[in-house]
């Protein structure tokens, strides 16, 4: 998740979000380029009171939030009351035991709304006298049909009625689950990039996986091989002595991929370079 930004990374953060460069932004707002890209930078200290009055003005943010006072773009000065915050929640919010930006998130996504009305339809049981209703007249139902045609438990239409019925709690549960999967899908894609997110493949996973493919080129010889392996390694292997080669070709030998792939080709020489002619 994001981490709150600083004043400098606001300015960029705001000027990116409208795809203006710095140019644009300075022929648009009427300060100076290099003023602006001073205060993209993690060096500055000071900044103009004009400035930010016209950044701020430009933006459609307050002053407060560019100089890092708050994180509220908009809503400074919003009165808890007319908030509706219970002082659970307020006390919550204040003790930095929850990741607030995040909650701020689910709670501002498009389809939030969705998954409180699900939630309050299932807390209030406001659908479950017809839930009730329904579920007593295909008992009525099958009940009239084992009278009447003396059908067995496995008849399909029997069946076909069994399915139908419905179980309060699984049915909401299931659809308030597949609501918030949904917000939380969104707000994970969004956050893909962002330095604080892991990355998908780990640096051991994907250089395992170089490995097994170096170990499957079939046209490849052990040299070439080797020079795969140094790459991945961020070894220089132009810069290697014959000593340097024999002991790394030593622990790349003891890897089951190396064995592998040589007895797939048969037994081969260690790799070796061309000694340059002496003159």
């Amino acid at each position: 998740m994001d981490v709150p930004l600083k004043s400098w990374e606001k300015f960029k953060d705001l000027r990116k979000k409208r795809g203006l460069t710095l140019e644009q932004l300075a022929e648009q707002t009427r300060l100076a380029a290099s003023t602006l890209g001073k205060y993209e930078s993690e060096e500055c200290k000071e900044y103009s009171s004009f400035c930010i009055v016209t950044l701020a003005q430009f933006y459609g943010v307050t002053a407060d939030y560019l100089l890092g006072l708050t994180e509220q773009e908009n809503h400074p000065n919003a009165e808890l009351l007319d908030l509706h915050l219970s002082d659970g929640m307020i006390e919550l919010l204040r003790s930095g035991e929850i990741n607030n930006a995040l909650l701020c998130e689910i709670a501002t996504h498009k389809n939030f709304r969705n998954l409180l009305a699900d939630i309050e339809i299932y807390v209030d049981r406001i659908a479950s006298i017809q839930i009730d209703n329904m579920n007593a007249l295909l008992a009525t139902i099958r009940a009239q049909i084992l009278s009447q045609h003396q059908a067995v438990d496995k008849d399909l239409y029997l069946r076909t009625l069994d399915a139908a019925f419905i179980q309060e709690d699984k049915y909401f549960t299931h659809t308030i689950h597949e609501d918030l999967d949904a917000i939380l899908s969104d707000i994970r894609e969004a956050h893909k990039a962002d330095v604080t997110t892991a990355d998908e493949t780990t640096i051991a996973a994907k250089l395992k996986q170089d490995i097994e493919a170096a170990a499957n080129f079939k046209d490849s010889g052990p040299e070439q091989q080797f020079k795969f392996y140094c790459t991945k390694l961020g070894i220089p292997y132009n810069k290697l002595t014959p000593e340097e080669m024999n002991g790394i070709m030593s622990a790349l030998k003891k890897s089951k991929y190396w064995r592998n792939a040589q007895h797939r080709r048969g037994k081969s020489k260690p790799p070796h370079r061309k000694s340059k002619q002496k003159k």
